[in-house]
């Protein structure tokens, strides 16, 4: 049985609605599921009762209750790790940017953010065997930084065809938040169709900046930025794919030892990347990456360089 044939058997949908859930990206029961009643009304286009009793059916028949941790354990065997191109920061990372889960690199620019995304970029396009997932890429681009040009030099680097790299990147560019949230929600059905393994967004923050400025509107920022992280994390998990997104600084003027920077985004991105990596400046040309805050790693640094082959030891 099919997600459509299996959606239009939940109370409440019938051939019309699953069409229409279908075509937003809702097309297994598992979607409905996760999914908060005000995005299926809009999706569907029918009632907040409606789509509650929509999400319970679904959850009922999805099974979403309690498991065993022996049942996560072996979910969690499938999930898969990307290389950065250095084998100091993969070891940091327990093997590299894991699927099923947010990865957040933040610090000031020129510190390497962008050349990280569109390293994993290509690298996510190898074989298992050589750091890869073997799949293709969605790039949301906020501040015009995506460059084929430097897709082909990496690609050129590790042994992959400079067209076919760029051939396996879908690139979109945000205007507005509320375009980079819609091109996160759409995604599903282009995910699912074109295997892709990686979703980039470069950067996280700065719309969100740009657009909510002062503290009279940062409540409404943060809740929109909640819905999209929830967006993100639903990709990473339905799809067991990983989800990059690089991040800004801010400068905290009343700190006068240690490091100022921190990292935009409030504690609504702090508890909600899986992975937090801090990337700053070093000697002779380095970058040193620091492991913040991972659920299952302790905190620990890398140094890497960036040439003109890529990210490097």
């Amino acid at each position: 049985m099919n997600g459509v044939e299996e959606i239009e058997k939940l109370q409440g949908i019938g051939p019309a609605i699953a069409e229409k859930l279908r075509s937003s990206g809702y097309d297994t029961l598992e979607s409905i599921a996760v999914a908060t009643p005000v995005e299926l009304s809009e999706a569907a286009e029918i009632g907040a009762k409606t789509a509650i009793q929509i999400i319970r059916a679904a959850r009922e028949q999805a099974d979403m209750g309690y498991e065993k941790a022996t049942e996560i354990m072996e979910r969690r065997k499938s999930v898969g790790h990307i290389s950065t191109g250095s084998n100091n920061l993969d070891e940091v990372l327990g093997g590299g940017v894991e699927t099923q889960a947010i990865t957040e690199i933040f610090g000031e620019f020129g510190s390497g953010k962008t050349q990280l995304a569109h390293q994993l970029s290509v690298n996510v396009q190898l074989p298992e065997e050589k750091g890869g997932l073997g799949g293709k890429v969605l790039y949301i681009d906020t501040e015009n930084t995506f460059r084929p040009e430097r897709i082909g030099q990496m690609a050129r680097a590790v042994g992959l065809d400079p067209g076919d790299a760029l051939e396996n990147i879908y690139v979109a560019r945000a205007y507005t938040t509320d375009h980079q949230m819609l091109l996160a929600e759409k995604a599903g059905e282009l995910v699912k169709e074109n295997f892709v393994k990686l979703i980039v967004v470069d950067a996280l923050m700065s719309l969100f900046r740009t657009e909510y400025c002062g503290r009279g509107e940062l409540a409404e920022r943060q809740q929109k930025l909640g819905r999209h992280l929830a967006t993100l994390h639903k990709l990473a998990e339905l799809h067991n794919l990983a989800v990059f997104v690089t991040n800004h600084v801010q400068s905290k003027p009343d700190v006068f030892f240690g490091d100022p920077t921190r990292p935009v985004g409030g504690h609504v991105l702090g508890h909600s990347a899986t992975a937090r990596i801090y990337l700053r400046k070093s000697e002779k040309g380095s970058r040193v990456a620091k492991l913040i805050d991972h659920p299952a790693l302790p905190p620990e640094s890398a140094r890497f360089y960036i040439c003109k082959e890529g990210i490097r030891d």
